[in-house]
């Protein structure tokens, strides 16, 4: 028999949990079950890839600590994997205990979310159990919480090995429900795969980057920009100074036209494109006469700004850039 322990915590010294995982380790070993542990903290950059542990193991143990509210990110971090990533027919197999213990309020309710996650995700539950610790050496030293937690491990190996069934919940058929809304159906192996490209973060950041080139390319494909504005990006291009370690997007509110104009600066990398991003650092509202004038160099970005032609929001150190990034005199 193999069991696999998750902890979800920080690994701080004091932390109740670690004794308590501790202690049910000691037990579960002198039953001669094979334990291994898994920090989720020390895998926070591939908890996508976690669930795939779970091949071999006949039960799982989810801890976690309660320190102000909730069960913590790591460990709904591995939840949400294994609801995405996961074989969800090995999880129908797999008896899940969870322990949670707590500094502060709602041990309880951190036990009763992390069962009825694993429910619906299709697992077996085996009675958890969860506790409030004010001071961990009182609590070490107490024989009647070691019995008690030795008693919770046997629990866990009598469920195992006699495959010990439970009632039908609600939980069980919200399972069925809100399985049908995912859109992929994958293979176990398929899922392991994707779980792997999901934690490479180089990976994600490609895709992104093609996302982006493919979104800009059939934009200009379906003729949504005016021959004006590819002047307008031509003249910004074509005058585009790089300023070493500068980055920096701007949106450009432009009098007469539909499309606001977004200018993203990446050091040596310039992106121009028609339509909209997420907290430009700053934002300018301009007329087209004023614009041609700047590209014209009959003023500057600055200069325009001063005299209230142009006004504009957001950054003023990086506003003032403008001028150095695109020289037009």
């Amino acid at each position: 028999m193999k069991i696999n322990i998750y902890y979800g915590g920080r690994g701080l010294l004091d932390d109740p949990t670690l004794y308590v995982i501790d202690k049910l380790t000691e037990v579960l070993k002198e039953l001669r079950v094979t334990v291994e542990k898994y920090n989720i903290y020390e895998h926070k950059n591939s908890i996508s890839t976690l669930p795939q542990t779970m091949k071999d193991a006949d039960g799982i143990i989810l801890a976690t600590t309660i320190e102000w509210w909730g069960i913590g990110g790591y460990m709904q971090q591995f939840l949400d994997a294994c609801w995405l990533y996961a074989d969800k027919d090995k999880i129908t197999r797999t008896y899940m205990q969870p322990v949670v213990m707590s500094t502060t309020y709602g041990e309880r309710e951190g036990m009763l979310n992390i069962e009825n996650a694993w429910e619906i995700l299709g697992g077996l539950l085996c009675n958890g159990f969860c506790g409030y610790v004010d001071d961990i050496v009182a609590f070490e030293m107490n024989e009647n919480y070691n019995t008690i937690i030795e008693k919770k491990a046997e629990d866990l190996y009598r469920a195992i090995s006699q495959r010990i069934k439970a009632l039908p919940t609600s939980n069980q058929a919200m399972t069925r429900s809100v399985s049908r809304t995912q859109q992929l159906e994958l293979t176990p192996k398929e899922s392991e795969q994707l779980s792997k490209y999901v934690s490479n973060e180089k990976y994600v950041k490609t895709q992104r980057q093609d996302v982006e080139e493919l979104a800009n390319m059939f934009k200009n494909l379906l003729g949504e920009m005016q021959s004006e504005d590819k002047t307008y990006i031509k003249q910004l291009k074509s005058h585009f100074v790089p300023q070493k370690d500068f980055e920096a997007t701007y949106l450009f509110m432009i009098e007469e036209q539909d499309q606001p104009l977004v200018v993203d600066v990446r050091g040596d990398d310039l992106n121009i494109y028609y339509g909209q991003t997420n907290d430009p650092a700053v934002l300018v509202k301009l007329d087209k006469r004023l614009l041609e004038d700047i590209m014209n160099g009959k003023i500057t970005f600055q200069r325009a700004f001063m005299t209230g032609e142009m006004t504009a929001k957001g950054n003023f150190k990086t506003l003032k850039m403008l001028d150095d990034i695109f020289i037009f005199a």
